[in-house]
């Protein structure tokens, strides 16, 4: 199921998934409503995509206590998936500050 998934997304899709796992503040949640995987699917793609060592590292800060990888981890008051500062992707250019 996953092999399916993963040959449907671009390169540059999963170079994405890639960077929101990497992110703190960017929670499962979000990952799957944009690109339908799910927790563990995004632990398989990892695991797939990474190095041994960085998905070690990897899977290390998720399950510490500085990552908010879960909603239900995270500060009630946060309710968006981006930060306030992080502009729109248009025409295929990145708006810079």
């Amino acid at each position: 199921m996953l092999a399916e998934k993963i040959n449907k997304l671009s390169l540059i899709q999963i170079d994405r998934i890639v960077e929101m796992a990497w992110e703190d503040r960017t929670p499962f949640e979000a990952i799957e409503y944009q690109f339908d995987l799910a927790e563990k699917e995004v632990i398989q793609l990892m695991r797939k995509v990474l190095k041994r060592s960085s998905f070690n590292l990897w899977r290390k800060r998720v399950n510490s206590g500085v990552s908010q990888k879960h909603l239900h981890k995270r500060n009630p008051e946060i309710s968006r998936f981006k930060c306030a500062l992080q502009r729109q992707i248009t025409g295929n250019k990145i708006s810079k500050r």
